[in-house]
């Protein structure tokens, strides 16, 4: 019987292909690590006795300036001595890199990866042939078997048995992924060694994308990403049926278009930034559009052109004596002191009485609608002043700057999140409150602080939308508002099960929302309807949070 010739590597005889050039780098390192004893390892050591010196408490003034005279003494000396090493040292590694080169790919990885393809096949060979071997064991057994019982037994046992080769076939899937992997990764630790950890930018990319290929999961790539793919398929869908049905002279792929649609969310972002604060302790805010009517309505009063029409509480106010910048000042002092009065409240009441933020924040929601209603009469209270908002918000060369005040919200909320205790204090209580008391964490004060956060951001919020609005304040402007900063932030991935969310997603999500408004809206359908499709991808957005949940679980 004739032998089948086979590409698949031992594990013997794979490290026999890679011994000639383990030994050839092996001898380069040696040489290497010798130049660099007296040398590049001096300096090294030296900078991290002066550093740990530094931080040291133990010795007196007079003993550490003696000890750091004498490292930096030491630090001099071994600066020489890798100066005097660095051209012969830079050679050797090239000579390495060089044999790694010309030797690496051929002699060595190719063989691998040849093997692990065959490898491949012979798993998915394997396991077919294990499958129809347990098919016909099944059918066998069942054909000699009467009882229901027994037969749902095996049946139930069949499945079991059928699980187990998939599981198996998983496995020998993921050590051939890992021989490969590996085969990849040793030439890396091999350049890690010579260079000491420094690779160039294209080295870095190649690597972050060998890892990404090596742990990527099309399961869990398709529920981190799935929405994301869909809703652009929708875009480009869109783009390309705007100018079938509206004319060719309509595009919405176009930079005007784009800039539009980011002047629209720019208000928005603060109010999805807000309530995301809130999401990811596991709450959320019903009250966002009345806190907008609310400040928007502040902001028109003060800010508004001449005299106010309307009156609150019976009483007319005039700010007409007050600077346009003074006016602007406390237009906005105002709307983010109101939002922030009535978020802590709600913030108190979850935090003090374990009342759900649903309730809390419904609760407001009734308040500020009641109040401002009754206060106004429900009027609108026309528009603000002409020149503030080309004062505050200008356009540039057709570049709408309110983009900038979203960038710059977008960049302090962040820099809360990741880069100060409260963030992370924030994360912590919204992942396990419980844990995070125990820790010592105020929860409470963590809660409360996340709603004062979300409350000076509705009030910006609101003050912006006032200006890129002219004013035109009422107690109904904002309706639905929060809706939209709640799916936006969910759409981004901020978890309603807490503690899991990014700033960037937030920002994506508002943008996604924004986006499809305009979008739909331009391409002219009804209102009404565009209510479904935002209803579609909140419910599409919630049910693969759940399923990552699920899976954590």
């Amino acid at each position: 019987m004739a032998t089948v010739k086979t590409n698949i590597l031992t594990a013997e005889q794979e490290l026999q292909l890679r011994k000639p050039i383990d030994e050839y780098i092996g001898k380069i390192q040696e040489q290497i690590n010798a130049l660099r004893e007296n040398g590049t390892d001096q300096v090294i050591e030296m900078q991290s006795n002066i550093d740990n010196l530094k931080r040291d408490h133990i010795y007196t003034q007079q003993e550490k300036a003696a000890k750091l005279a004498e490292y930096r003494k030491n630090l001099e000396k071994a600066k020489a001595v890798e100066a005097q090493n660095k051209n012969q040292v830079a050679k050797l590694i090239a000579d390495a890199e060089g044999y790694l080169k010309e030797h690496y790919n051929t002699d060595y990885y190719q063989a691998v990866q040849a093997s692990c393809k065959e490898e491949k096949v012979l798993a998915q060979e394997k396991y077919r042939s294990a499958v129809d071997q347990l098919n016909k064991e099944h059918q066998a057994t069942l054909a000699k078997l009467t009882d229901q019982q027994e037969i749902k037994d095996e049946k139930y046992v069949q499945k079991n048995r059928l699980f187990d080769a998939k599981m198996q076939l998983a496995k020998d899937l993921q050590q051939v992924k890992d021989r490969q992997h590996a085969a990849i990764d040793h030439k890396y630790h091999l350049i890690d060694m010579l260079r000491m950890s420094k690779f160039t930018f294209g080295e870095t990319m190649a690597q972050q994308w060998e890892n990404y290929r090596y742990t990527f999961n099309r399961r869990d790539f398709l529920l981190r990403n799935g929405l994301y793919i869909a809703i652009i398929i929708i875009f480009i869908a869109l783009c390309i049926i705007t100018p079938i049905v509206k004319g060719p002279n309509v595009q919405l792929l176009t930079v005007n278009n784009i800039l539009n649609i980011l002047q629209q969310a720019s208000p928005r972002m603060f109010l999805a930034l807000g309530v995301a604060g809130l999401i990811l302790l596991a709450g959320t805010d019903l009250s966002i559009g009345r806190m907008v009517g609310m400040g928007m309505t502040a902001a028109t009063i003060i800010m508004h052109q001449g005299i106010n029409t309307g009156s609150v509480f019976g009483h007319i106010f005039d700010f007409t004596g007050v600077p346009v910048l003074g006016r602007v000042v406390l237009a906005l002092v105002v709307c983010i002191v109101l939002c922030t009065i009535f978020t802590t409240i709600a913030g108190f009441f979850t935090a003090k009485f374990k009342m759900h933020p649903f309730i809390s924040t419904m609760a407001n929601m009734l308040v500020i609608f009641g109040l401002v209603t009754y206060s106004t009469k429900g009027i609108s209270f026309g528009g603000i002043d002409s020149t503030i908002p080309n004062m505050i918000i200008p356009r540039i060369n057709n570049f709408p700057t309110i983009i900038l005040w979203a960038v710059a919200a977008v960049v302090v909320v962040w820099f809360i999140w990741n880069k100060t205790t409260f963030g992370k204090n924030l994360y912590a209580v919204g992942g396990n409150p419980e844990a995070a008391s125990v820790s010592g964490i105020s929860v409470f004060w963590v809660t409360v602080g996340a709603f004062v956060l979300a409350g000076i951001l509705y009030g910006f919020g609101s003050w912006l939308e006032c200006l890129r609005m002219f004013g035109s304040g009422s107690a109904a402007y904002g309706q639905g508002w929060e809706m939209d900063a709640i799916a936006a932030c969910v759409v981004g991935g901020i978890s309603f099960t807490g503690g899991i969310g990014k700033i960037s997603g937030v920002v994506v999500g508002v943008f996604i929302f924004t986006a499809l408004t305009y979008s739909l809206t331009t391409l002219g359908i009804d209102t009404n309807l565009q209510f479904v499709f935002s209803g579609v991808i909140i419910l599409v957005a919630v049910m693969l949070d759940c399923l990552k949940y699920v899976q954590k679980k």
